[in-house]
């Protein structure tokens, strides 16, 4: 079985790219994160090839309006039935706590189980050097965490560089997906603040989000097994485990 901490990201423009690397990763990975790139061009019809697949999915559309607007538009998304939906903490907290809670009136009006709901912090792409904010980063983070806790959030993306602080400030049922994963050796790219798989995990991360790394490989199973092994030898996957933790229902 596949372990659901790895979330791999789909940043195509078309259907027969995320197809083919479907096809190539088989039962090894079973979480994929769909993008804007990805749900611009492609459209829905992507989400639901990947349901049909028996995938679990992370709908990454980082949603940012008034509290109404945003409400409604993820109750819009809910019909896909991804398995995460996002938003920007920015937003602040009556947008968050406003689509937090028509999030879940609306899955309970429907009969469905409610998709985990989580927020962005800030950007893995910014750097101390660039960032605007009064404060610096990492307390800028934990703040966006918090927040986002008291809203009725289940959870927060940020760098893996700030998820043992997130995890001491929210508690051990809070989720933290973290980009910005680079194994060993990887090319950064855009991303500045970075961690390994290892690391992240140490850190308190729940999910690690790899795209290039796994996608852009030579041989792409064999690179996200390589990935699986490391997270292995922090922690066996979820469901080799015999206690209860923070995951994501299908």
């Amino acid at each position: 079985m596949a372990d659901e901490r790895l979330i791999v990201a789909l940043d195509f423009h078309t259907a027969d790219e995320v197809k083919n690397l479907v096809k190539t990763l088989g039962d090894s990975v079973n979480f994929y994160k769909v993008g804007m790139e990805l749900f611009y061009s492609a459209g829905a019809g992507v989400v639901e090839w990947l349901k049909s697949q028996d995938k679990k999915i992370f709908l990454d559309l980082k949603l940012h309006d008034i509290p109404n607007t945003v409400a409604g538009g993820l109750c819009s998304l809910m019909n896909l039935g991804a398995n995460i939906l996002n938003v920007h903490a920015a937003g602040g907290f009556t947008m968050m706590k406003t689509a937090a809670s028509a999030l879940h009136k609306e899955s309970e009006l429907r009969g469905v189980e409610c998709p985990k709901l989580i927020a962005i912090t800030v950007l893995t792409s910014i750097n101390q050097a660039e960032w605007c904010g009064a404060l610096k980063i990492s307390e800028q983070v934990v703040e966006f965490a918090k927040l986002a806790q008291a809203a009725g959030l289940d959870g927060v993306v940020s760098s893996p560089q700030e998820a043992k602080l997130i995890r001491e400030a929210c508690g051990k049922e809070f989720l933290i997906v973290t980009p910005g994963i680079r194994p060993a050796g990887a090319a950064i790219n855009d991303q500045q603040r970075i961690s390994t798989p290892r690391a992240a995990l140490l850190n308190g991360a729940t999910h690690l989000v790899i795209g290039r790394p796994i996608r852009s490989a030579e041989n792409p199973r064999e690179a996200a097994l390589k990935i699986l092994a490391e997270m292995e030898e922090v922690a066996p996957p979820l469901s080799k485990r015999g206690h209860a933790e923070p995951t994501v229902s299908a």
